[in-house]
Protein backbone atom coordinates (compact mmCIF):
# COMPACT_ATOMS: atom_id res chain seq x y z
CA UNK A 1 0.00 0.00 0.00
CA UNK A 2 2.85 2.42 0.64
CA UNK A 3 3.68 2.43 -3.08
CA UNK A 4 0.05 3.29 -3.79
CA UNK A 5 0.35 6.21 -1.35
CA UNK A 6 3.56 7.41 -3.01
CA UNK A 7 2.03 7.31 -6.49
CA UNK A 8 -1.09 9.08 -5.23
CA UNK A 9 0.76 11.87 -3.43
CA UNK A 10 3.04 12.41 -6.44
CA UNK A 11 -0.01 12.79 -8.69
CA UNK A 12 -1.56 15.08 -6.07
CA UNK A 13 1.41 17.43 -6.29
CA UNK A 14 0.93 17.66 -10.06
CA UNK A 15 -2.82 18.26 -9.69
CA UNK A 16 -2.26 21.03 -7.17
CA UNK A 17 0.51 22.56 -9.28
CA UNK A 18 -1.83 23.09 -12.23
CA UNK A 19 -5.29 23.28 -10.63
CA UNK A 20 -4.66 24.66 -7.16
CA UNK A 21 -7.71 25.62 -5.11
CA UNK A 22 -10.24 27.45 -7.32
CA UNK A 23 -12.24 29.66 -4.92
CA UNK A 24 -15.68 28.54 -6.05
CA UNK A 25 -14.99 24.79 -6.05
CA UNK A 26 -16.16 22.62 -3.13
CA UNK A 27 -13.29 21.97 -0.74
CA UNK A 28 -12.91 19.73 2.34
CA UNK A 29 -11.30 22.53 4.35
CA UNK A 30 -14.43 24.68 3.90
CA UNK A 31 -16.57 21.82 5.21
CA UNK A 32 -14.20 21.25 8.11
CA UNK A 33 -14.30 24.95 8.90
CA UNK A 34 -18.10 24.94 8.99
CA UNK A 35 -18.13 21.95 11.35
CA UNK A 36 -15.49 23.51 13.62
CA UNK A 37 -17.41 26.79 13.71
CA UNK A 38 -20.65 25.07 14.73
CA UNK A 39 -18.91 23.03 17.43
CA UNK A 40 -17.11 26.13 18.68
CA UNK A 41 -20.39 28.03 18.95
CA UNK A 42 -22.16 25.24 20.81
CA UNK A 43 -19.36 23.94 23.07
CA UNK A 44 -17.06 26.86 23.87
CA UNK A 45 -18.99 28.13 26.87
CA UNK A 46 -19.36 27.42 30.56
CA UNK A 47 -16.96 25.12 32.40
CA UNK A 48 -14.77 22.19 31.30
CA UNK A 49 -13.66 24.04 28.18
CA UNK A 50 -10.48 22.00 27.82
CA UNK A 51 -12.44 18.73 27.78
CA UNK A 52 -14.97 20.22 25.37
CA UNK A 53 -12.10 21.31 23.13
CA UNK A 54 -10.77 17.75 23.09
CA UNK A 55 -14.24 16.48 22.19
CA UNK A 56 -14.49 19.04 19.38
CA UNK A 57 -11.09 17.98 18.00
CA UNK A 58 -11.88 14.26 18.15
CA UNK A 59 -15.26 14.83 16.50
CA UNK A 60 -13.72 16.71 13.58
CA UNK A 61 -10.99 14.07 13.20
CA UNK A 62 -13.51 11.23 13.29
CA UNK A 63 -15.79 12.82 10.69
CA UNK A 64 -12.96 13.85 8.34
CA UNK A 65 -11.09 10.57 8.64
CA UNK A 66 -14.20 8.40 8.29
CA UNK A 67 -15.41 10.15 5.14
CA UNK A 68 -11.95 9.93 3.55
CA UNK A 69 -11.55 6.27 4.52
CA UNK A 70 -14.99 5.40 3.16
CA UNK A 71 -14.34 7.12 -0.17
CA UNK A 72 -10.93 5.51 -0.55
CA UNK A 73 -12.32 2.08 0.37
CA UNK A 74 -15.08 2.32 -2.24
CA UNK A 75 -12.73 3.37 -5.02
CA UNK A 76 -10.08 0.75 -4.18
CA UNK A 77 -12.87 -1.84 -4.17
CA UNK A 78 -13.78 -0.76 -7.71
CA UNK A 79 -10.15 -0.94 -8.90
CA UNK A 80 -6.71 -0.15 -7.44
CA UNK A 81 -6.15 2.52 -10.09
CA UNK A 82 -9.45 4.16 -9.15
CA UNK A 83 -8.37 4.09 -5.52
CA UNK A 84 -5.03 5.71 -6.31
CA UNK A 85 -6.74 8.40 -8.37
CA UNK A 86 -9.24 9.19 -5.60
CA UNK A 87 -6.40 9.32 -3.07
CA UNK A 88 -4.57 11.76 -5.35
CA UNK A 89 -7.61 14.03 -5.57
CA UNK A 90 -8.13 14.03 -1.81
CA UNK A 91 -4.45 14.60 -1.05
CA UNK A 92 -4.34 17.47 -3.56
CA UNK A 93 -6.99 19.27 -1.48
CA UNK A 94 -4.68 19.18 1.54
CA UNK A 95 -1.71 20.89 -0.14
CA UNK A 96 -1.42 24.48 -1.31
CA UNK A 97 1.75 24.99 -3.31
CA UNK A 98 0.01 26.89 -6.12
CA UNK A 99 -2.09 29.13 -3.88
CA UNK A 100 0.84 29.83 -1.52
CA UNK A 101 3.10 31.01 -4.32
CA UNK A 102 0.28 32.94 -5.98
CA UNK A 103 -0.44 34.72 -2.70
CA UNK A 104 3.19 35.81 -2.52
CA UNK A 105 3.05 36.92 -6.14
CA UNK A 106 0.05 39.17 -5.40
CA UNK A 107 2.24 41.17 -3.02
CA UNK A 108 5.24 41.23 -5.33
CA UNK A 109 3.31 42.66 -8.30
CA UNK A 110 2.10 45.91 -6.65
CA UNK A 111 5.55 46.34 -5.09
CA UNK A 112 7.02 46.06 -8.57
CA UNK A 113 4.63 48.84 -9.65
CA UNK A 114 5.53 50.85 -6.51
CA UNK A 115 1.90 50.67 -5.40
CA UNK A 116 2.54 50.46 -1.66
CA UNK A 117 -1.12 50.91 -0.74
CA UNK A 118 -2.28 47.93 -2.80
CA UNK A 119 0.64 45.82 -1.57
CA UNK A 120 -0.35 46.52 2.04
CA UNK A 121 -3.94 45.56 1.28
CA UNK A 122 -2.95 42.31 -0.45
CA UNK A 123 -0.58 41.46 2.39
CA UNK A 124 -3.35 41.94 4.96
CA UNK A 125 -5.19 39.01 3.34
CA UNK A 126 -2.45 36.51 4.23
CA UNK A 127 -0.93 37.76 7.51
CA UNK A 128 -2.36 38.60 10.91
CA UNK A 129 -0.04 41.51 11.67
CA UNK A 130 -0.93 45.16 11.06
CA UNK A 131 0.08 46.15 7.53
CA UNK A 132 -1.15 49.74 7.23
CA UNK A 133 2.22 51.31 8.09
CA UNK A 134 4.66 48.77 6.68
CA UNK A 135 7.31 49.93 4.23
CA UNK A 136 8.59 47.76 1.38
CA UNK A 137 11.28 45.82 3.33
CA UNK A 138 8.82 45.03 6.11
CA UNK A 139 6.20 43.84 3.61
CA UNK A 140 8.82 41.66 1.96
CA UNK A 141 9.78 40.26 5.37
CA UNK A 142 6.16 39.45 6.20
CA UNK A 143 5.67 37.72 2.84
CA UNK A 144 8.89 35.72 3.04
CA UNK A 145 8.12 34.64 6.61
CA UNK A 146 4.61 33.54 5.64
CA UNK A 147 5.77 31.49 2.67
CA UNK A 148 8.64 29.96 4.64
CA UNK A 149 6.41 28.97 7.55
CA UNK A 150 3.59 27.63 5.40
CA UNK A 151 5.81 25.50 3.17
CA UNK A 152 5.60 22.83 5.85
CA UNK A 153 2.02 23.42 7.03
CA UNK A 154 0.62 23.84 3.54
CA UNK A 155 2.68 21.44 1.43
CA UNK A 156 5.20 19.05 2.92
CA UNK A 157 3.44 18.09 6.17
CA UNK A 158 0.28 16.79 4.45
CA UNK A 159 2.50 14.95 1.96
CA UNK A 160 4.40 13.37 4.86
CA UNK A 161 1.20 12.14 6.48
CA UNK A 162 -0.10 10.95 3.10
CA UNK A 163 3.08 8.89 2.86
CA UNK A 164 2.43 7.40 6.30
CA UNK A 165 -1.29 6.67 5.91
CA UNK A 166 -2.56 7.78 2.53
CA UNK A 167 -5.35 10.28 1.92
CA UNK A 168 -7.17 9.61 5.23
CA UNK A 169 -4.16 10.71 7.29
CA UNK A 170 -3.52 13.68 5.00
CA UNK A 171 -7.14 14.76 5.46
CA UNK A 172 -6.89 14.25 9.22
CA UNK A 173 -3.69 16.31 9.29
CA UNK A 174 -5.50 19.12 7.48
CA UNK A 175 -8.36 18.81 9.99
CA UNK A 176 -5.92 19.25 12.89
CA UNK A 177 -4.30 22.21 11.17
CA UNK A 178 -7.69 23.80 10.48
CA UNK A 179 -8.75 23.33 14.10
CA UNK A 180 -5.54 25.01 15.22
CA UNK A 181 -6.00 27.92 12.82
CA UNK A 182 -9.56 28.51 14.05
CA UNK A 183 -9.37 27.86 17.80
CA UNK A 184 -5.70 27.41 18.68
CA UNK A 185 -5.19 30.92 20.04
CA UNK A 186 -3.68 31.94 23.36
CA UNK A 187 -6.39 34.32 24.46
CA UNK A 188 -9.23 34.33 26.95
CA UNK A 189 -11.72 32.77 24.55
CA UNK A 190 -9.59 29.91 23.26
CA UNK A 191 -6.81 29.36 25.79
CA UNK A 192 -8.54 26.25 27.16
CA UNK A 193 -10.93 25.29 24.36
CA UNK A 194 -8.20 25.39 21.72
CA UNK A 195 -5.48 23.84 23.88
CA UNK A 196 -5.75 20.31 22.45
CA UNK A 197 -5.88 21.54 18.85
CA UNK A 198 -2.80 23.71 19.29
CA UNK A 199 -0.78 21.00 21.05
CA UNK A 200 -1.70 18.27 18.56
CA UNK A 201 -0.82 20.61 15.68
CA UNK A 202 2.62 21.04 17.25
CA UNK A 203 3.03 17.27 17.47
CA UNK A 204 2.01 16.42 13.89
CA UNK A 205 4.24 19.16 12.46
CA UNK A 206 7.36 18.28 14.46
CA UNK A 207 8.92 15.84 11.97
CA UNK A 208 7.69 17.48 8.72
CA UNK A 209 8.97 20.94 9.69
CA UNK A 210 12.48 19.62 10.28
CA UNK A 211 12.47 17.51 7.12
CA UNK A 212 11.32 20.57 5.18
CA UNK A 213 14.19 22.64 6.51
CA UNK A 214 16.59 19.85 5.53
CA UNK A 215 15.15 19.68 2.00
CA UNK A 216 15.32 23.47 1.64
CA UNK A 217 19.01 23.46 2.46
CA UNK A 218 20.01 20.55 0.23
CA UNK A 219 17.99 21.80 -2.75
CA UNK A 220 18.96 25.48 -2.66
CA UNK A 221 22.45 26.94 -2.63
CA UNK A 222 22.89 29.76 -0.07
CA UNK A 223 23.44 33.07 -1.84
CA UNK A 224 25.85 34.77 0.55
CA UNK A 225 27.44 32.10 2.74
CA UNK A 226 28.67 28.54 2.71
CA UNK A 227 26.25 25.67 3.10
CA UNK A 228 27.95 24.77 6.39
CA UNK A 229 27.26 28.25 7.78
CA UNK A 230 23.65 28.03 6.59
CA UNK A 231 23.22 24.83 8.60
CA UNK A 232 24.73 26.54 11.64
CA UNK A 233 22.24 29.39 11.35
CA UNK A 234 19.29 27.00 11.14
CA UNK A 235 20.32 25.11 14.26
CA UNK A 236 21.14 28.36 16.02
CA UNK A 237 17.94 30.25 15.20
CA UNK A 238 15.12 27.75 14.58
CA UNK A 239 14.51 27.24 18.29
CA UNK A 240 14.10 31.00 18.85
CA UNK A 241 10.66 31.02 17.25
CA UNK A 242 7.71 30.92 19.68
CA UNK A 243 6.37 27.96 17.71
CA UNK A 244 8.36 24.72 18.10
CA UNK A 245 8.09 24.11 14.35
CA UNK A 246 7.70 27.35 12.37
CA UNK A 247 11.25 28.49 13.02
CA UNK A 248 12.78 25.69 10.99
CA UNK A 249 11.42 26.88 7.66
CA UNK A 250 12.00 30.56 8.45
CA UNK A 251 15.58 30.00 9.61
CA UNK A 252 16.37 27.92 6.52
CA UNK A 253 14.99 30.55 4.13
CA UNK A 254 16.80 33.34 6.00
CA UNK A 255 20.08 31.44 5.71
CA UNK A 256 19.61 30.65 2.02
CA UNK A 257 18.74 34.26 1.14
CA UNK A 258 21.33 35.81 3.45
CA UNK A 259 18.72 38.02 5.11
CA UNK A 260 17.38 38.53 8.60
CA UNK A 261 13.79 37.66 9.45
CA UNK A 262 11.85 38.29 12.64
CA UNK A 263 11.84 41.52 14.61
CA UNK A 264 9.05 43.85 15.65
CA UNK A 265 5.48 43.20 14.49
CA UNK A 266 2.24 44.92 15.47
CA UNK A 267 -1.02 43.06 16.04
CA UNK A 268 -4.01 45.39 16.44
CA UNK A 269 -1.60 48.04 17.64
CA UNK A 270 0.09 45.78 20.20
CA UNK A 271 3.84 45.27 19.83
CA UNK A 272 5.17 41.74 19.36
CA UNK A 273 8.95 41.48 19.40
CA UNK A 274 10.01 38.27 17.65
CA UNK A 275 13.55 36.95 17.88
CA UNK A 276 15.55 37.53 14.71
CA UNK A 277 16.55 34.69 12.42
CA UNK A 278 19.48 34.69 10.06
CA UNK A 279 22.30 37.17 9.58
CA UNK A 280 21.53 40.41 7.76
CA UNK A 281 24.12 40.09 5.00
CA UNK A 282 21.92 42.01 2.56
CA UNK A 283 18.79 44.13 2.95
CA UNK A 284 15.39 42.69 2.13
CA UNK A 285 13.99 43.70 -1.25
CA UNK A 286 11.01 42.66 -3.35
CA UNK A 287 13.09 40.21 -5.40
CA UNK A 288 13.37 38.07 -2.28
CA UNK A 289 9.67 37.21 -2.63
CA UNK A 290 10.38 35.58 -5.99
CA UNK A 291 13.49 33.91 -4.60
CA UNK A 292 11.48 32.46 -1.72
CA UNK A 293 8.98 31.03 -4.20
CA UNK A 294 11.92 29.48 -6.03
CA UNK A 295 13.13 27.91 -2.78
CA UNK A 296 9.70 26.34 -2.34
CA UNK A 297 9.65 25.15 -5.96
CA UNK A 298 12.93 23.25 -5.51
CA UNK A 299 12.10 21.97 -2.03
CA UNK A 300 8.99 20.05 -3.10
CA UNK A 301 10.62 17.59 -5.57
CA UNK A 302 13.47 16.94 -3.13
CA UNK A 303 10.91 16.21 -0.42
CA UNK A 304 9.13 13.82 -2.80
CA UNK A 305 12.41 12.06 -3.57
CA UNK A 306 13.04 11.71 0.16
CA UNK A 307 9.61 10.12 0.62
CA UNK A 308 10.17 7.75 -2.30
CA UNK A 309 13.55 6.69 -0.90
CA UNK A 310 11.93 6.07 2.46
CA UNK A 311 9.17 4.05 0.82
CA UNK A 312 11.64 1.92 -1.13
CA UNK A 313 13.63 1.19 2.02
CA UNK A 314 10.46 0.17 3.87
CA UNK A 315 9.37 -2.11 1.01
CA UNK A 316 12.82 -3.72 0.81
CA UNK A 317 12.84 -4.24 4.57
CA UNK A 318 9.48 -6.01 4.31
CA UNK A 319 10.90 -8.49 1.80
CA UNK A 320 13.78 -9.30 4.14
CA UNK A 321 11.72 -9.98 7.26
Amino acid sequence: MIIHHLIALSIAVIIDLFVGDPPHWPHPVKWMGSLIYKLDQSLNKGSLKKIKGIFMLLTVLFVAGSVALLLIGIFYWIHPLAGIFMEAILISTTIAQKSLKEAAQTIYEPLEKRDIKEARQKLSYIVGRDTDRLDEPEMVRATVETVAENTSDGITAPLFWAFIGGAPLAIMYRAINTCDSMVGYRNEKYNEFGFASARLDDVVNWIPSRLTSFCMLISNRPAHMTTANAWKIVFRDAKKHPSPNSGWGEAAVAAILGVQLGGINYYKGIVSNRATMGDSLILLEKAHILKTNTIVTWTIPIFLILLWLGGMIIELARTWF
